[in-house]
């Protein structure tokens, strides 16, 4: 059994979660709470249930709303390049979604996103540099609009920046990746189109546990 710890820390508010995993073969069930479980003694506020088998399918059951979240993986070859397929329903909003990425070699990956009914279409392209230099740039068709984002990877950290021309949102953010220290991300979002031009800083980390 696996067990994980997270924390959010943000200039408004602080939340914390928790997550059990157990392996059943080739089956994980795992049980997610985040603080509102336990605020106000245990309760079933904040707790999802759900069982997966990596690369083939998620099952989400969200216990206080009684709603349920699915999402099929698929890999098929096109001209012996992997193409990735992925369909995903929530039945409490009637919301279903479909994706594909196509990766042409180890460098250059085309995804697109669509939500069934709706505008809510997107169109990325990704290019790795070197290995450890990434850069991406998005279309979204529901906002006519483009979203950029570089990242570098130095050892077990990734430092990325990303601008969103639809609302001239501005993120940079440090994350690390370590099996004795656990992991953490500290982001930083301004918009450029308000004079004040704060920051809102948010700190994540998290450790994961053998039980």
């Amino acid at each position: 059994m696996k067990a994980s710890l997270k924390g959010r820390y943000a200039n408004e508010k602080n939340t914390a979660g928790a997550t059990l995993v157990v392996n059943a073969g080739d089956v994980k069930l795992r049980a997610s709470m985040s603080d509102a479980t336990f605020v106000d003694g245990p309760s079933l506020n904040g707790l999802t249930l759900a069982v997966e088998k990596p690369g083939f399918f998620i099952v989400d059951y969200d216990v206080p709303k009684k709603d349920f979240r699915f999402q099929f993986m698929n890999t098929v070859r096109v001209a012996e390049m992997p193409l990735k397929l992925t369909y995903s329903h929530s039945r409490g909003d009637n919301r279903t979604a479909v994706e594909g990425a196509f990766m042409f070699d180890s460098a250059n990956t085309v995804s697109a996103n669509y939500v069934l009914g709706t505008r809510n279409c997107k169109l990325k392209y990704s290019y790795v540099h070197g290995g450890d230099t990434t850069f991406e740039q998005c279309y979204d068709w529901g906002k006519m609009a483009w979203d950029f984002a570089i990242s570098r990877r130095v050892y077990d950290d990734v430092f990325k920046a990303t601008y969103q021309t639809s609302n001239s949102d501005l993120a940079f953010e440090w994350s690390r990746n370590s099996k004795f220290n656990g992991t953490f991300k500290i982001s930083a979002y301004m918009n450029l189109a308000e004079e004040s031009k704060n920051p809102k800083i948010i700190a994540e980390s998290s450790w994961d546990l053998e039980i």
